[in-house]
């Protein structure tokens, strides 16, 4: 008989946290969800607690995250389901790894901003494991199963293109909320993330990502746009072969990839539909802030921190309308290029860059704003 995986659901109400929700419902075999936690709460967080009854239930926290950071450490938790936003995600991920822990993640800032960090403290505590949601990652993870790391020439990170992927290039500075919102293939995502898929900034994240995970020089990781949005990530083999990993655009795949690995129980969801797959190279005038991916992760140190956090003050000011989507990207390249890199070998180190992006970013979106009005 198969023990039942005791599951603490970080960021609960969020659709990472609701599809996890509903993984668990389909196997309550394999899951035991144990420990919730939301940002706000109200009638969805009220029915999750109705629902799992669990043990331990957490309505906001503290600026820290020392509380999320316990519950990850918790006795009666085996693995952590990371779905909460931003570096957020950094304490608890560190102290359920300390802890011993499995960590399925669909934080893309903690790595992205303290990958040296997280993957030190992996290395350090063999007992734990990192488990990518993000359905790329997970796809690379997937096709390196049972192959040897140093036989990977390279991996393709596939990206649908985004909302605005078809719209004439000369059109894209004036693009509005309600068009970049509008994603072709992934409804059901929240509104910061669809916005990076539009200026596929969620990509340049995915790329310092994944060099993180799968121990890739940054020359090994490519971006293609496949708008079927049904190939989620390539590795090419030295040998020149090539494995894919192909599937709907439906999170809960790669959630129950990560929640129930190694095994595959039969699940409601997912399956294969036969159709024409294209692939195309990414279009540095459609898509700058690639390139910044690829610049702040060979600058390494801070510099990754900066882009991230930029990004999330440039994407929150487009979202409220201060923030042209033409300056978005524009914006964020500006404080990076501002930033003067520093060692990411400390919580404290990285927290400060964080910081230190967050206002810097404030005073260039205001003043993109100001040239706007009065220009």
């Amino acid at each position: 008989m198969v023990r039942k995986r005791r599951l603490a659901v970080l960021g609960s109400t969020g659709s990472i946290g609701t599809q996890g929700l509903e993984v668990a419902a389909a196997h309550p075999d394999r899951l035991e969800v144990v420990a919730l936690a939301a940002g706000r709460g109200g009638p969805a967080f009220q029915a999750q607690c109705d629902r799992w009854r669990p043990r331990h239930a957490i309505l906001g926290s503290d600026r820290g995250g020392a509380d999320l950071a316990a519950l990850c450490a918790a006795e009666d938790v085996d693995m952590v389901l990371l779905g909460v936003p931003g570096l957020a995600g950094l304490a608890p991920t560190l102290a359920a790894i300390g802890a011993g822990k499995v960590v399925a993640t669909a934080n893309k800032e903690t790595l992205v901003a303290a990958g040296d960090l997280v993957m030190a403290a992996l290395a350090s505590n063999p007992a734990a494991a990192l488990h990518p949601v993000d359905s790329e990652h997970s796809a690379i993870w997937q096709c390196l199963r049972g192959e040897d790391p140093a036989a990977v020439r390279q991996i393709f990170l596939t990206s649908s293109g985004g909302a605005l992927r078809d719209k004439p290039v000369a059109g894209l500075a004036a693009a509005t909320v309600a068009e970049v919102l509008a994603h072709p293939t992934w409804p059901a995502m929240g509104r910061k993330i669809t916005v990076d898929s539009a200026t596929l900034m969620n990509k340049a994240l995915e790329v310092i990502e994944a060099h993180h995970l799968f121990g890739l020089d940054y020359a090994g990781i490519e971006v293609a746009i496949h708008p079927q949005s049904a190939v989620h990530g390539l590795v090419v083999f030295a040998d020149g072969s090539v494995k894919a990993q192909v599937g709907p655009p439906d999170m809960r795949v790669p959630l129950q990839v990560a929640l129930l690995h190694p095994e595959r129980p039969p699940a409601p969801w997912g399956g294969f539909q036969p159709g024409t797959w294209s692939f195309l190279p990414v279009d540095p005038d459609r898509y700058p802030a690639v390139a910044l991916g690829y610049e702040a992760g060979r600058r390494g140190g801070t510099a990754p921190a900066v882009l991230s956090a930029a990004n999330e003050v440039a994407v929150a000011a487009f979202l409220s309308g201060s923030l042209a989507f033409g300056d978005l990207i524009p914006a964020v390249a500006e404080v990076l290029r501002a930033h003067s890199d520093s060692p990411a070998d400390s919580v404290a180190g990285v927290l400060d860059a964080d910081a230190w992006a967050r206002e810097r970013a404030a005073r260039v979106v205001g003043n993109h704003h100001e040239d706007r009005v009065h220009g």
